[in-house]
């Protein structure tokens, strides 16, 4: 793609719920929780441990959690907190971008924390003060790939309509997707893994004067058949029950490398070409993987080990604050190439590929 017609990232924000707890209080509660029931709490504690994680941020706090015994009330929760986070988000980015809310032609909302008719944008919407003739795409499904593909998505707008800004909000407050009563090794992970937060990222179109940030160069969307059961929800009456298979981190093995290197050959380019590396922080074993199959340079994913270590696993926030964080840091030079790396429920891999 010819870069002066590329469009270009003007603004980046995230947030954070208020309720900070380290990872070893919330360790101490979910092993009061299990217990009686969990028969290898040496276990439980190795996983834990393995995580690498030193707190997260709750959408409440935690002695609010015991109540929410249903699906019901946990998505009241989600309904009360999430407008509250993601407004928080998208001003924080508006604000970097230099721009009103009134300036946004079109938003882009991505969650699979929690559910909404109508959906949570709406809330923000009304928060923020936008226009009402705002257009609005809510994205329900996508799971942890949803911040990269939200990006290509939202990037897409304004390449077809150049005069135009557009935002991508992301609201994810996993701990409210906490199933209390499923021992699973997925859910003993996952329960030590997930935190909660917001990014918002706005987007702008060629012909409208202005914007520092880096340029979306190109994208890429990639579905592998039949591997559905490899990581997603399966919906309980309590909820959202995680689906996390072992298989996952083979299939990454598997793919990444031929699917990283085709799409950047089809820029002409080549892995040594990036200088920062952007990958959705899922986990210890997830960034390993990311790291061997591409034979990264030492560092090269610091940032999403540092967000994973600091707030957890963000589902589709993680690269969006990952991708802000370097943004932030003014650590990317005129003519630098960033790749994106997100991977979710399907299995699916999202690649943006950006320049400064």
């Amino acid at each position: 793609m010819n870069s002066e017609i590329a469009p270009r990232l003007i603004g980046a924000g995230t947030a954070l719920p208020p309720n900070y707890v380290d990872q070893e209080h919330l360790t101490a509660r979910l092993r009061e929780l299990w217990q009686a029931r969990y028969s290898d709490l040496r276990r439980f504690d190795q996983i834990q441990g393995a995580l690498g994680i030193t707190g997260r941020h709750l959408a409440l706090p935690i002695e609010a959690y015991i109540p929410l015994d249903t699906f019901a009330k946990t998505n009241r929760a989600w309904m009360r907190v999430a407008p509250e986070v993601g407004t928080a988000a998208a001003r924080a980015a508006l604000n970097r971008a230099g721009l009103e809310p009134r300036d946004v032609d079109h938003l882009f909302f991505v969650t699979v924390t929690g559910i909404a008719t109508p959906s949570i944008d709406t809330r923000v919407i009304s928060a923020l003060g936008m226009r009402k003739d705002v257009k609005r795409t809510p994205i329900f499904g996508l799971g942890c790939v949803a911040g990269a593909t939200g990006m290509a998505r939202t990037s897409d707008y304004v390449r077809a309509f150049p005069n135009d800004v557009s935002m991508l909000l992301s609201i994810e407050l996993c701990s409210l997707t906490l199933q209390r009563e499923d021992l699973s090794i997925a859910n003993i992970i996952a329960s030590g893994l997930f935190g909660d937060g917001s990014a918002a990222m706005i987007f702008s179109g060629n012909d409208r004067a202005g914007g520092k940030g880096p340029q979306v160069i190109a994208t890429r969307s990639l579905l592998f058949p039949n591997t559905e059961e490899i990581l997603g929800w399966e919906v309980v009456d309590s909820g959202f029950k995680i689906v996390l298979s072992s298989k996952l981190t083979d299939l990454v093995a598997a793919h990444i490398r031929d699917e990283v290197d085709s799409f950047l050959a089809a820029q002409n380019l080549e892995r040594a070409n990036i200088r920062h590396w952007i990958a959705h922080a899922g986990g210890p074993k997830v960034l390993r993987t990311v790291e061997s199959s591409l034979e990264l340079p030492e560092g090269a994913l610091a940032r999403s080990w540092k967000s994973l270590e600091s707030v957890g696993n963000l589902s589709s926030a993680s690269v969006m604050f990952t991708l802000t964080d370097l943004i932030d840091e003014g650590a990317a030079d005129p003519g630098d190439y960033g790749m994106v790396i997100g991977m979710g429920p399907g299995f699916s891999v999202e690649l943006v590929l950006l320049k400064w």
